[in-house]
């Protein structure tokens, strides 16, 4: 049997060298072409933003142009998918980390879970079209379903419409795959001796679970739904299938009232021929980065906290 002669420490140190440098250069083009993109649309944008701009509607005047309701648009949306996705994403994560045994099924879920992830948006917009503002058409050319005042924040209409939930919802359907994906992985990371030393003490496998897995989990559970947050706050293609209104001049009052969100307002501006829209569209693209890193730095800040007992 032949043995291949040993690779010399001195080219095994150029090819550490070359990687390392490919490396550096690739992050250094990425670095640079981001930097660009943001100077640009900073330059464009800062003398557009005023109280005026973040406090008013839209207009076909772009001097009188602003963002409210696009702005309260993106919050509401974003809340009712974090307050969907993230609960049933990791609630299926534990599901079949913790307690599904190994079978067809949990095949099949995973399967399919791991396809969704790679799904295009816009599909997600087509199904909820028919799901949920459509509700499969069962109650088409009829009234709807309701429940309480329509100029109640407690109002409920089936079909939901192109309504905020069902923008909402979307979106949570957009990021639910990603969010179970995180949290499995998060889950995987946590060592079997913790588990197993938590059974050993009496504890039941949901206890396990409660007082242990999860609290260890937690963190990067959390950067997962960064992660996902981040996706669904700059969606517009699902939106626009769902029917999300490119103008709307009034903010929402319940989760039945028209929306629309910073993405599709921007679309609109950014498609406009006059450079005056292009401006306020820079502008916009501020404040919705503006947005994201709040909705960030909030998920980071109960990240740490999270991690401080668990380092302690």
């Amino acid at each position: 049997m032949t043995v291949g002669r040993p690779i010399a420490p001195s080219r095994r140190a150029r090819a550490s060298r070359l990687m390392l440098a490919s490396c550096l250069g690739a992050t250094a083009i990425a670095v640079l072409v981001l930097s660009a993109l943001l100077i640009s649309i900073a330059v464009e944008g800062t003398g557009a933003i005023s109280w005026s701009f973040m406090t008013s509607f839209a207009s076909r005047k772009p001097l009188q142009a602003g963002i409210l309701a696009p702005l309260m648009g993106s919050i509401w949306v974003c809340a009712i998918c974090a307050v969907v996705a993230l609960p049933v994403g990791v609630g299926t994560a534990i599901y079949l980390e913790e307690f599904a045994r190994r079978s067809r099924l949990k095949s099949l879920i995973q399967l399919n879970v791991s396809n969704l992830s790679g799904v295009p948006s816009i599909v997600y917009g087509i199904l909820a079209l028919v799901a949920f503002v459509r509700f499969f058409g069962i109650r088409s050319g009829n009234d709807p379903w309701s429940i309480g005042d329509p100029e109640s924040i407690f109002y409920l209409h089936i079909p939901l419409g192109p309504s905020v939930l069902a923008g909402g919802l979307t979106l949570a359907l957009v990021v639910l795959p990603i969010m179970i994906i995180a949290s499995q992985e998060a889950l995987r990371a946590v060592p079997q001796s913790l588990r197993q030393a938590a059974l050993a003490l009496g504890s039941t496998r949901w206890q396990v679970v409660w007082h242990v897995t999860l609290p260890a989990a937690l963190p990067t559970i959390m950067t997962g739904a960064i992660l996902s947050m981040s996706r669904a706050i700059g969606e517009a293609a699902p939106l626009l299938v769902i029917g999300g209104f490119l103008l709307v001049f009034q903010t929402p009052n319940n989760l039945m009232s028209d929306f629309t969100v910073l993405p599709l307002q921007i679309f609109n501006w950014a498609g406009r021929p006059q450079a005056d829209f292009h401006r306020i569209a820079a502008a916009a693209i501020m404040v919705q980065l503006v947005v994201l890193l709040a909705f960030n730095s909030i998920a980071i800040v109960i990240r740490q906290k999270l991690q401080r007992p668990l380092q302690s």
